[in-house]
């Protein structure tokens, strides 16, 4: 018999509808406008964590974050605005991922990372309110973490200490893969259940899009937001500068090339926009199935989507 049924049941179904409304009356209400932006794409992204899914078509990719779109858009002119919508990526699959999500991200024009996390929060307490009140929350220091944690100094710590820390990780990760090993494995299962916690000032080699600080060079603008022991956001302090951007890429590209992975084109478009003048802004991408896994208490995601992939059914 085939599994035709949904994953996610008639009352957790609902409970979605509600928390999408929920989610556009926050914007609403603060003058964020909504806008859509394409699903295809002519360039995936170099980000060497990340797999585009390949089509057929003339257009490439289908997209993994809408970012770039939203960055020509924001230099257009258009101001404050958010998108709620599917994306897509290859690989993704478990009890918190599957190849296809729907993605929340929006972006704030003058805003440093900091209020932009602190309306991430407000969102978090607004889409999720209970009769218990607000959720605790904590802000830490990237580093902070590896110091409260582990006792080591993240940010001057070099390969040897890390791989003694991480003696039963894969073997052959260089030093960031290193760290993100162990943030995840040995870090974040320790944030407390039910409360918010803000990471924030990670190093600069894991900048992707952010600007590197100018108060401390060793670290980036960039924050992400935990519910619980789950990565809920990802936020960045934008980077505006067209040139350094570029060099991103192709540093990704390098090490897409020492992973065997394949070498993505750099989005021109998004490098053109850059170049003629991205407001000073912050973004940020949340994941709204992991939201509404918390409201609803689910343990996989395929509870809070109607029809999950086979992968992780």
């Amino acid at each position: 018999m085939s599994q035709w049924r949904p994953t996610a049941s008639v009352q957790a179904l609902r409970q979605r509808a509600e928390l999408l409304e929920r989610v556009r009356a926050f914007f609403a209400r603060r003058g964020v406008i909504e806008v859509q932006t394409p699903l295809l794409t002519e360039s995936g992204v170099t980000d060497v964590h990340i797999e585009s899914i390949a089509t057929d078509s003339p257009a490439g990719w289908l997209r993994t974050s809408p970012e770039y779109f939203h960055k020509r858009l924001l230099a257009a002119g258009v101001g404050d605005l958010y998108e709620l919508g599917p994306v897509f990526r290859r690989g993704e699959a478990g009890r918190h991922h599957q190849p296809e999500f729907t993605l929340l991200e929006w972006y704030r024009v003058g805003w440093t990372w900091r209020q932009l996390a602190e309306e991430v929060v407000e969102l978090i307490h607004d889409v999720l309110a209970t009769d218990a009140g607000h959720r605790p929350v904590r802000w830490l220091g990237w580093n902070d973490c590896f110091l409260e944690t582990l006792d080591i100094d993240a940010l001057s710590a070099d390969t040897r200490e890390l791989e003694r820390l991480a003696d039963d990780a894969p073997g052959g990760l260089d030093r960031d893969a290193l760290l993100d090993w162990l943030f995840a494995t040995r870090i974040q299962p320790g944030f407390e259940d039910g409360m918010i916690t803000v990471v924030h000032d990670y190093p600069a080699s894991q900048a992707a899009l952010a600007r590197i600080s100018e108060k401390d060079p060793r670290v980036a603008e960039r924050f992400e937001v935990f519910l619980g022991s789950h990565e809920l956001a990802n936020g960045y302090h934008e980077l505006g500068d067209a040139a350094e951007q570029r060099m991103r890429f192709e540093r990704d590209n390098r090490a897409r090339a020492v992973n065997q992975r394949s070498k993505m084109p750099i989005d021109e478009r998004l490098l053109d926009a850059l170049e003629s003048g991205l407001p000073d802004c912050s973004g940020v991408a949340l994941g709204f199935d992991r939201l509404l896994m918390a409201a609803l208490g689910a343990p996989s995601i395929a509870q809070a989507v109607s029809f999950a992939h086979d992968s992780v059914r």
